[in-house]
């Protein structure tokens, strides 16, 4: 009889491979029901990641996002889940045990149902307090293995950690294949032994594309037991992100897996929505070459979702490399040249760093480790002069054990510095704080929310979330996507604002600028005015001047018009029209500060 393999969707996984910012709470609720109407889902990843930050980071509540995002699923049946980092929760460094154990139980309130928790080091002692607090918490308790290919991470390394984790009690496994790196008959055979010696425990793989093995390997798990695959879909597959449920739907289908059909049209449909939120604003801040494969990502098995920043990075540093090669009397380089030379020191420093999986936060450390040692090379400085304090944390072992032994050198760095090695459990080095953080929002005047969801994200996010609160976040959001639409030279979208609009006094502005003439428009109502700043030394400074050809003009006044044209803070800004005295309608070609 032929075996069913189910699919969860990575929306939130998709955006956040992508670009800067998720989609916001209206967006959400519109592509919701869509996904549901595709009918070949039973999982959907809603949140966890930096879903939390990213949200606070534009001005907005996470909490709302995720108790309007995760209902209408929760309503139909189809389950949801969130990533978690283990030690790290929901955040790049270390959270203590009151919060996280406050965080499984605010998720499944508000309609998380599995908690996916992974450790960057595989460290089963990180992933022995996720189990039991997200378990306790009222979740499915999903262990996920950060998988990458290296000589120590072995099917023997990867079962030791199932073994611990099914233990402690995790109802399921997840194959975190977070780079794609992982190659497919090796996932086969890993697959295989869990499902052999823990035939009850479910088996979900996530592989992303950057490389190419993705879709082979989903085959290869699927006929190793695997019974959930993670897939995306148009316009956000492919390229460093997930294979598209389509492929992967026919592919096994025709391996003679029995799997659900997709509603095509409702496909069409999520793709249009997807499409516009790219264009509201995603679009702004997505790396163009995350939408690319590279069969360079298999030497130096850096995640996809991360080369958006790592190219920013590299660009940043472009400048000051080849200012300081020109001062050698050295040949400048590409940025090309960088980016293989910076995969390269990745290849270098890896290994010597004890084979930490390259996932959040880990992936960062190495490459940000082998970027400084590429600055310092390329100015004829010794390696390791630049090891940050969090890179130098997990080599303490701090944050856990790493997977393999330091390098000799790295040792030596360390007896240099006076630091001693850590042995003990991660956790205990990060004390409660929950007390702290009630106290301060009693303080703030602050309410806690529901199910203690505010006190929540100000203790796991507690700069961005004051941030959100002061509305700092959303001004600044809001200037960044200016700047970013002004950069691609994208055209201002102006909306009217609520005001009241004031009586306009024809006669005092006729005293006043003698030499202004008033503009009728073919729009009824509308009063525009004209003045040439040249000839009339009285013309108030309301915006800069536009100019099309020779006509010069501003507007001073509106009365009773159908839309106000403004910029974002709602200053009346000046207008430039084609043919001078006349406004037609929909002819207005800038609006400028």
């Amino acid at each position: 009889m032929a075996r069913e393999i189910k699919f969860s969707l990575l929306y939130r996984d998709m955006w956040q491979s992508s670009g800067k910012y998720v989609p916001m709470v209206h967006q959400l609720k519109q592509i919701a029901p869509v996904i549901i109407d595709m009918g070949c889902f039973d999982r959907v990843e809603t949140n966890g990641g930096a879903f939390e930050q990213v949200n606070l980071l534009f001005g907005e509540n996470p909490n709302k996002a995720v108790r309007e995002w995760t209902a209408p699923f929760n309503k139909v049946g189809i389950q949801t889940h969130m990533l978690e980092r283990g030690l790290n929760a929901l955040r790049m460094n270390p959270v203590p045990e009151d919060v996280r154990a406050l965080m499984y139980k605010v998720k499944a309130k508000q309609g998380t149902n599995i908690s996916r928790s992974f450790c960057g080091l595989n460290d089963h002692r990180n992933l022995k307090g996720s189990v039991e607090l997200a378990k306790k918490g009222g979740m499915i308790s999903q262990v996920a293995l950060s998988i990458t290919y290296s000589p120590v991470h072995t099917v023997e390394y990867y079962m030791g950690i199932v073994d611990k984790v099914v233990e402690y009690g995790c109802d399921e496994i997840c194959l975190k294949d977070m780079a794609g790196i992982g190659r497919p008959a090796f996932l086969g055979r890993l697959v295989k032994a869990i499902k052999d010696k823990h035939p009850q425990i479910i088996v979900q793989y996530h592989g992303h594309s950057g490389p190419g093995f993705s879709v082979a390997s989903m085959l290869e798990v699927a006929r190793a037991g695997a019974e959930y695959i993670d897939v995306a879909m148009e316009p956000l597959s492919w390229g460093k992100i997930h294979p598209d449920v389509i492929t992967i739907q026919a592919m096994l289908k025709d391996a003679g897996f029995l799997v659900k059909d997709i509603n095509m049209d409702a496909y069409m449909e999520a793709r249009r929505l997807t499409q516009t939120f790219i264009d509201d604003y995603l679009g702004y801040f997505i790396e163009p070459d995350n939408y690319k494969s590279s069969s360079l990502l298999v030497g130096c098995g850096l995640p996809g979702g991360m080369m958006g920043s790592m190219m920013a990075d590299l660009k940043g540093f472009h400048g000051a490399i080849n200012m300081s090669l020109r001062n050698q009397g050295k040949k400048e380089l590409s940025i090309n040249e960088l980016v293989v030379m910076l995969f390269q020191e990745v290849e270098y420093v890896w290994p010597r760093l004890g084979y930490p999986p390259l996932v959040t936060p880990f992936s960062q450390y190495v490459k940000n480790t082998a970027l400084m040692n590429l600055m310092h090379i390329l100015k004829g400085e010794p390696r390791w002069t630049t090891i940050d304090k969090d890179t130098m944390n997990m080599i303490l072992g701090k944050t856990g054990t790493l997977p393999g032994p330091l390098a000799p050198e790295i040792i030596e760095i360390v007896k240099q510095k006076g630091l001693e090695f850590y042995t003990g459990n991660p956790q205990d080095a990060f004390p409660n704080e929950l007390p702290k953080f009630i106290e301060e929002m009693k303080k703030e005047g602050w309410d806690r929310g529901q199910d203690d969801e505010e006190l929540f994200e100000f203790a796991m996010h507690e700069r961005q979330y004051r941030d959100y609160k002061s509305g700092v976040a959303k001004k600044r959001f809001e200037q960044e996507l200016e700047a970013a639409k002004a950069k691609a030279g994208a055209p201002i979208i102006v909306t009217r604002p609520v005001v009241e609009m004031p009586k306009f006094d024809v006669e005092k502005f006729v005293a006043e600028h003698p030499n202004a003439k008033p503009i009728q428009s073919t729009v009824k109502g509308q009063v525009f005015w004209r003045y040439d700043v040249a000839d009339d030394s009285k013309a108030p400074n309301i915006g800069e001047s536009v100019k099309e050809g020779s006509t010069v003009c501003h507007v001073q006044a509106y009365y009773g018009m159908e839309e106000i044209p403004t910029n974002f803070s709602g200053k009346i800004i000046a207008i430039c029209t084609k043919h001078g005295d006349k406004v037609e309608k929909g002819e207005i070609l800038a609006f400028v500060e």
